[in-house]
C-alpha cells in the first residue's frame, strides 16, 4: 500500500514537472471573489445604451457566443462606420500584457472606456454614458451595493466591466488535459503538430497560459506583410518609426473560433494563417502535412466557453438620454 501511494505521488510530481517545463502552461478557471461586481459588469458589458445609437454594446464586437469576436475583418461602429482594425477576442484577455493591438491601454479597465467614447465605435461620450446609467434607479442600487455609493462615474463603470471580463477564461481544453497528463486527450497528429510548433520557433512569441499576448512583434519580420489596413501598430503609441507594424502578439487560445485572422482580418483559413506566419515571421515553408498537423494542434487549444446567462437590464425612463441611432457626428 505504501509503495502504491509513493508511486502515485512520484507520478503526480512528474506530471507537474513535465507541464511546468513546457512553453505553454495550463490555463486555470477564473476565481470569482466579487460576484456582485462581476454581475454588474456583465450587465454593463451587454448594455447597448452605453452607445450613442442605443444599439451597440461591448458584446457587439466581442460576442461571447462566437469566441469573443464578431467574425468580420473589421468591426461595424456607430452609423455603420467601418472600424479600423480586427476585433481581438475578449476571452482570456486578462492574461495580456496590455490591451488593443497596439497596447495603448494598460489593462482591461482602461480598455473598456475606449470604445464608448470612440466616434467610430460606440460614438458616445463618457459624460453621457454616466448620465444614462445613473438615470436608472436599479443601476444606482447596484452601484451602491458594490461601491458603497449610488454615485456613478466612468471609473466605476469600467472597473465593473473589467471585473466581468476577467472571468472570461476558457479552461479544460484538450491541450490543457494533455499537459495535465492525459495522453489520450489529443490525437497523434496534434502531438506532432505541437512538436512542430515548438521546433519551428512559434513558441518564441506564443507561450504562457494564453499562448501569446505577453509580447510585441513586428508583423513581417523576415518578409514584408502587405495590407491596405492603415494601422501602424506600436508606432501610433510610441511615435517611433521602428515600431511601425509592431503589434501585440495575439493569444492562440480558441484560435479556431476567432477568425478572420491578423490585425486586418484578411485571412479566414487557419491553415493559410499558419503558412503565412511561418513564411513571413520565420522564413520557413511548411509541407501540406505539417500545416495540417499544426492546425490540428491549434484546435486543441479551444477550451470551455463561458456559460453566460443574459442579464435583464433595467428600463429607461424620462431621465434617460434618448438613443440617436442614425445621427452622424
Amino acid at each position: 500500500m505504501k509503495t502504491s501511494v509513493l508511486m502515485l505521488a512520484i507520478s503526480a510530481l512528474w506530471v507537474g514537472f513535465s507541464a511546468a517545463a513546457e512553453p505553454i502552461q495550463i490555463i486555470q478557471p477564473a476565481k470569482i471573489t466579487e460576484p456582485e461586481k462581476v454581475e454588474l459588469g456583465k450587465m454593463l458589458y451587454f448594455e447597448p445604451r452605453l452607445s450613442k445609437s442605443g444599439f451597440i454594446s461591448c458584446n457587439s464586437c466581442h460576442n461571447l457566443s462566437m469566441g469573443g469576436v464578431d467574425a468580420i475583418p473589421t468591426s461595424i461602429g456607430h452609423n455603420w462606420q467601418e472600424g479600423p482594425i480586427n476585433a481581438p477576442t475578449v476571452l482570456n484577455a486578462d492574461f495580456m500584457l496590455a490591451q488593443f493591438w497596439d497596447g495603448r491601454a494598460k489593462d482591461l479597465q482602461e480598455q473598456a472606456g475606449g470604445p464608448i467614447a470612440n466616434p467610430k465605435e460606440m460614438g458616445f461620450t463618457h459624460e453621457l454614458a454616466v448620465k444614462t446609467i445613473a438615470s436608472m434607479p436599479a443601476y444606482r442600487q447596484k452601484f451602491a451595493k458594490v461601491y458603497g455609493t449610488e454615485t456613478v462615474d466612468i471609473d466605476k463603470i469600467t472597473d465593473a466591466i473589467a471585473a466581468f471580463e476577467k472571468t472570461l477564461v476558457t479552461p479544460n481544453s484538450p491541450f490543457d488535459k494533455y499537459l495535465a497528463g492525459d495522453q489520450q486527450a489529443i490525437s497523434a497528429d496534434a502531438k506532432t503538430g505541437y512538436e512542430l510548433f515548438k521546433s519551428h520557433g512559434c513558441v518564441a512569441c506564443h507561450n504562457g497560459p494564453a499562448v501569446g499576448g505577453t509580447s510585441y512583434m513586428k508583423m513581417g519580420l523576415v518578409k514584408p506583410y502587405h495590407t491596405d489596413n492603415p494601422a501602424e501598430g506600436r508606432k501610433a503609441v510610441t511615435g517611433k518609426e521602428s515600431d511601425k507594424m509592431v503589434f501585440k502578439v495575439p493569444t492562440l487560445r480558441n484560435i479556431e473560433l476567432t477568425y478572420p485572422y491578423f490585425h486586418d482580418g484578411s485571412v479566414w483559413s487557419l491553415a493559410e494563417a499558419v503558412n503565412t506566419m511561418s513564411d513571413l515571421q520565420m522564413g520557413q515553408q511548411l509541407t501540406e502535412q505539417e500545416t495540417a498537423q499544426m492546425v490540428e494542434f491549434l484546435k486543441t487549444l479551444t477550451g470551455e466557453q463561458p456559460q453566460i446567462v443574459l442579464p435583464i437590464l433595467p428600463p429607461s425612463n424620462e431621465s434617460t438620454p434618448l438613443p440617436q441611432p442614425f445621427k452622424q457626428g
